[in-house]
């Protein structure tokens, strides 16, 4: 085998290897960026999730106080009108 065929064949070998370790450390290095992200993006939701159900809460709640309030405002209004008649009549 000439020197120069020798030579040929183990740059290849050098070159295959090196660029299969630097494609694998790129893609190891994506993954755990991935994986970063993905945990980024998990937090967000349930956060997101959390607050949805708070806000549910709060709407389903708010029908119950708004008639809350009328029968307030009716149970004042009645005792305005009575005290108005206790003044008139006294």
């Amino acid at each position: 085998m000439s020197d120069t065929l020798l030579v040929a064949i183990i740059s290849a070998v050098v070159t295959i290897t090196a660029t299969v370790i630097t494609v694998w450390a790129g893609m190891r290095k994506q993954a755990q960026q991935a994986a970063v992200q993905q945990a980024v993006t998990d937090t967000k939701l349930e956060e997101l999730t959390r607050e949805v159900r708070l806000h549910n809460n709060f709407a389903q709640r708010m029908p119950v106080v708004e008639e809350q309030i009328k029968v307030i405002n009716h149970r004042i209004q009645d005792l305005e009108a009575g005290e108005k008649k206790n003044v008139k009549v006294g």
